[in-house]
């Protein structure tokens, strides 16, 4: 049960944090399907500063890398930002395309790194691991929680908040009282960059000590975004929705250690496909009850009234 709680924790707060950084895109109007390769960016990022600052004490590596692994969320998202705002490209092409383009970067870098054929590197997770009551947690489970209240908070408390759902909802209404629709589709995209930085690396740093960059994060960028549609673009139910889908992932790495789930003897792919079966279901199930932000995917054009 312990076993079952530790993975369960571990993944639920990945997809939350890249969830979120979703909500904040979509909230202002622009739909991220590039969450997947942010994330490896920023677990690429936040690897290798990790491995640079090897030598320093386990605050400073775990700031510094952690502030690189956002850092790198950001840039990438900004390629996004700007053909999605300024040249008004398709932004779900320009999302794939970035995918794809990130998990290639990755590997580049990663063999460029290690001067082999081999996108594996090697890091000590050590820093970010600390144990309560017999329980390993992480430090991305404490950074979590509190970027979960600050993104309820700046989301519904705050006079930029407000701005970035009014752009998210009628953009051409916000301009005709001051708001800068570009600026606030930015904003949205840059948050957007740095939660999704910070949970790739979160999803790489704290369960092993290797990463092969060929996988880049296995599909937890596209599970993010079921979590965000399930969570109905709101802070706390992404989180509740993060808890449901994070179970399932759970049951993957544990499976032979579940004992009525290892008498079924059931090959691990298949409790590897659970998160993206139960994703599809619950989309299925709920999507006429879903209520996205009325203007996102759509290109802001000033004429447009």
């Amino acid at each position: 049960m312990q076993l079952l709680m530790k993975y369960t924790l571990l993944y639920s707060f990945v997809l939350m944090l890249v969830a979120l950084g979703g909500m904040f895109s979509e909230r202002s109007g622009i739909i991220n399907i590039a969450l997947e390769g942010i994330m490896v960016i920023g677990g690429l990022a936040g690897v290798l500063a990790t491995n640079m600052m090897a030598n320093s004490s386990p605050m400073m590596i775990v700031t510094v890398s952690i502030l690189c692994a956002a850092i790198a969320g950001i840039l990438y998202s900004l390629m996004l930002a700007f053909a999605s705002i300024n040249l008004k490209a398709d932004q779900t092409i320009g999302g794939t395309a970035l995918n794809i383009l990130a998990t290639a970067i990755a590997m580049v870098i990663a063999k460029r790194i290690n001067g082999t054929q081999s996108p594996r590197i090697d890091y000590n997770n050590g820093p970010f691991i600390f144990d309560i009551g017999g329980l390993s947690l992480n430090v991305f489970i404490v950074l979590g929680a509190v970027l979960l209240v600050v993104s309820y908070v700046v989301l519904y408390k705050t006079r930029l908040g407000l701005r970035l759902r009014s752009c998210g909802e009628h953009p051409q209404a916000a301009a005709s009282v001051g708001i800068n629709v570009f600026k606030m589709r930015y904003t949205g995209v840059i948050f957007s960059g740095l939660l999704g930085g910070i949970g790739g690396f979160a999803y790489i740093a704290p369960a092993v000590q290797s990463w092969n960059f060929e996988v880049g994060v296995s599909g937890m960028g596209f599970l993010a975004l079921a979590v965000m549609i399930f969570g109905q673009w709101k802070p706390f139910r992404i989180f509740l929705a993060a808890l449901f889908f994070s179970l399932f992932r759970a049951m993957a790495n544990i499976a032979d250690s579940i004992p009525f789930l290892a008498q079924l003897h059931w090959p691990k792919e298949i409790y590897n496909m659970m998160p993206f079966i139960a994703s599809m279901v619950v989309l299925a199930l709920t999507s006429k009850k879903s209520r996205a932000p009325k203007a996102e995917g759509i290109p802001y054009d000033k004429g447009m009234r």
